[in-house]
């Protein structure tokens, strides 16, 4: 199986849709206080989903401040800082980068996804560097490493006490995979999945225990928004709709079962790599620094553009990618050299149906 994880990067050519255009501004909103690393999830929630414990955060012993300066991505102060929390709407995100480190199935260009969204959440939609949370191989704090259990308990955290007004994200890149569903709770006949670090040991993140984590719980008035850059990844979260760019309609993706998919009220949205049969070579996006994925980096590059829609950035997105694909990828706007196998199409799915072109895309 994991030899079908031996795909080679090629870069990209950046999309011609930056157009100098000022990033979307927001009105101000009043910082909420300052997320803790451990003390934002409770000592027995400490653990995978199944509620293992895991020692106190003060038993832990203080990160030097060397390895402070080598963590830039995390922005957290320290546990014994206290501010009043406030009664404005709230951001949160968590953004989790798997490389696969000495792997032959590793990838390239997923901690400079991470480090790409991270920028873009805080330039363009004035998330608080502080209550954004990053998980990568690259940090050096062993609770955020993407291992199944830090990504689990991040995962208990992002929506941990969230209300009304509060934006949510959850920002994937890495392995995909799919495998038996014996519930019938999916319409396929296989469950999703996400591959963290140690998932050869721990076993993957299924999209059963990421849609009861993360989507069932979200109250009235809260919004989620879930970017995959996967394999496999178009149903990662279980939501009930799908869209259908040709049919220009939601379509039903509920469980035969009849298993619960749903929020507890709010709105849960989800923007993702591929349909959930597809698996793809890992094509990088072009830039003069660095290596990056396909879809992350054509989705940054659309949504600086104000007023864009959610059915604006499907069709950015899906032209771009037929542009590509029709051309071989060699003389295409955003990619440099050839690509192996035609680019997928990114995936629009929902809690519940809303108007694609009618509803601009804010964090």
């Amino acid at each position: 199986m994991l030899d079908a994880f031996g795909f080679r990067r090629t870069k990209w050519k950046r999309l011609s849709l930056n157009t100098n255009v000022t990033a979307i501004q927001h009105p101000p909103f009043d910082e909420i206080s300052p997320i803790s690393r451990y003390s934002s999830v409770r000592e027995q929630d400490r653990g995978s989903l199944t509620g293992n414990n895991a020692p106190n955060s003060k038993d832990k012993t203080p990160a030097s401040d060397s390895d402070r300066e080598k963590s830039k991505l995390n922005s957290h102060s320290t546990t014994s800082t206290k501010v009043a929390e406030s009664l404005r709407p709230r951001k949160r995100a968590l953004l989790v980068g798997v490389t696969y480190k000495n792997c032959r199935y590793k990838l390239k260009g997923t901690t400079n996804d991470v480090k790409n969204m991270r920028n873009f959440l805080i330039d363009s939609f004035s998330f608080n560097p502080q209550n954004i949370l990053v998980l990568t191989e690259d940090e050096t704090e062993p609770d955020l490493i993407p291992t199944k259990k830090n990504i689990e308990i991040s995962l208990k955290w992002l929506v941990k006490d969230c209300r009304a007004g509060d934006s949510l994200v959850f920002y994937y890149s890495g392995h995909g995979l799919r495998q038996p569903d014996f519930d019938n709770d999916e319409r396929d006949g296989f469950n999703e999945t996400i591959c963290p670090v140690d998932f050869l040991r721990e076993g993957m993140i299924l999209d059963y225990d990421i849609n009861s984590t993360i989507v069932r719980p979200l109250p009235k008035g809260v919004t989620l928004h879930a970017i995959v850059d996967a394999c496999h990844s178009g149903t990662i979260l279980d939501l009930p709709y799908v869209y259908n760019r040709q049919t220009k309609a939601w379509e039903d993706n509920y469980a035969p079962s009849g298993a619960r998919k749903q929020t507890n009220g709010g709105l849960a949205i989800s923007i993702c790599r591929c349909v959930d049969d597809q698996m793809l070579a890992d094509t990088s996006a072009f830039n003069t620094k660095a290596m990056n994925g396909v879809m992350t980096y054509n989705l940054i590059d659309i949504l600086r553009c104000p007023g864009v829609t959610y059915g604006d950035m499907l069709d950015l997105m899906h032209g771009s990618i037929e542009e590509a694909n029709r051309n071989g990828c060699l003389t295409s706007r955003f990619l440099r050299t050839s690509c192996q196998k035609p680019i997928p199409k990114p995936v629009l799915s929902s809690s519940e149906p809303f108007d694609v072109y009618g509803k601009s895309f804010i964090l």
